[in-house]
C-alpha cells in the first residue's frame, strides 16, 4: 500500500505539472471511485474550471486547494498510483480516473483494485469527515518523545498497530513501521504503554531517517508493481529494506532469519535478536 514516502514523492512530481493549471474536463471510469460524494457527479461539477492553486499531503492523502473553496482529495488506497501524461497517450490498464488540464496534460489515477478513491470536499465536508481524525503527520509534524510517550501511556495495544493507526501518527503503514520498529530495537508485540523513555526516543529517531530513505529512493515499489511514480519508473527502496518481506532470510545486521507474523491481521517481519 502506498504509504508516506510514496504519496509525497508522488505530490513532488505534481506540484510543477498541476499548480497553476486549470481543469477542464473529467472522466471517472469506475464510480466506485468516487463513492466518497454524496452524489457521483459532484467531483467533476466541483472541479472543472478550478485553477489548482497548491497541493498539500497529510499522511497518505493527496490535497490539492483548487481556487474555489473546494479541496481536491486523493487516497490511493492499496494498489493506485497517478501517472502524469499527454491527451491522446496510450493508457496504463486500470485506467479510472482522469483529469485534464488546460495545456493538455492529464492526470490519471490508475487503480486496479479500487481501493483508492478520489473526492471533491467543500469545507464542511473536510471538518466532519475521516481527515479530520488524522493524527500529526509523521514526516512534518512528529511529536516530541514526551508527547508520544504521554499518548502512548497505560495502553495495552502492540506498539505495531498503534503506528498504524492513522489517528495516532498519520503517514505510516505497513512496510515503514517494520522497518522502523527494526532501527529502534523495539519488538512489534511490545505494549504501547511499556515502552521506556529512552525507548519512546530511539522509536521517535527512527522515524524521520527511515521516511527521508523512501524518500531518496521514490519509495517502495514490491514485486506486483502496483506502486509506480508518475512518470512511471519504480521506485527502488525494495531492496534496502531491512526486515519488510525478508521472512526467513538472514539480518543485515546479525545474520538471524527474520521471522514474520500476523500481528492484528498485518504480516509483520522481524529480527527477534535486533528486537528481542
Amino acid at each position: 500500500m502506498p504509504e508516506l514516502p510514496e504519496v509525497e514523492t508522488t505530490r513532488r512530481f505534481l506540484v510543477p505539472a498541476l499548480e497553476g493549471r486549470t481543469i477542464t474536463a473529467v472522466s471517472i471510469r469506475r464510480l466506485r471511485m468516487v463513492r466518497r460524494q454524496a452524489r457521483p457527479g459532484d467531483f467533476a461539477d466541483r472541479v472543472i474550471g478550478c485553477r489548482i492553486e497548491q497541493i498539500d499531503r497529510h499522511g497518505k492523502f493527496l490535497l490539492a486547494k483548487l481556487s474555489t473553496d473546494v479541496t481536491w482529495v486523493t487516497h490511493l488506497g492499496m494498489s493506485g498510483s497517478v501517472r502524469l501524461a499527454v491527451a491522446g497517450d496510450p493508457e496504463d490498464p486500470h485506467t479510472n480516473v482522469v483529469i485534464r488540464l488546460d495545456d493538455a496534460t492529464e492526470c490519471r489515477m490508475v487503480d486496479p483494485r479500487t481501493f483508492g478513491f478520489v473526492a471533491a470536499f467543500l469545507p464542511d465536508e473536510m471538518a466532519a469527515g475521516s481527515l479530520a481524525g488524522l493524527g500529526p503527520d509523521a514526516l512534518d509534524d512528529l511529536p516530541t518523545t514526551a508527547v508520544l510517550r504521554a499518548r502512548m501511556e497505560g495502553r495495552a495495544v502492540p506498539i505495531k498497530p498503534l503506528l498504524l493507526d492513522q489517528a495516532f501518527l498519520a503517514g505510516l503503514g505497513n512496510i515503514y513501521a517494520d522497518e522502523v520498529l527494526f532501527r529502534s530495537g523495539i519488538a512489534p508485540s511490545r505494549r504501547a504503554g511499556s515502552l521506556e523513555r529512552d525507548e519512546v526516543k530511539r522509536l521517535r529517531g527512527a522515524i524521520r531517517p527511515i521516511l527521508e530513505a523512501g524518500l531518496r529512493h521514490g519509495g517502495t515499489s514490491l514485486d506486483d508493481l502496483a506502486y509506480l511514480l508518475p512518470d512511471g519508473r519504480a521506485g527502488d527502496y525494495l531492496s534496502r529494506l531491512m526486515v519488510y518481506g525478508r521472512e526467513d532470510r538472514p539480518c543485515r545486521r546479525c545474520g538471524t532469519p527474520i521471522r514474520r507474523a500476523v500481528l492484528r491481521q498485518r504480516s509483520t517481519f522481524w529480527c527477534p535478536e535486533c528486537q528481542a
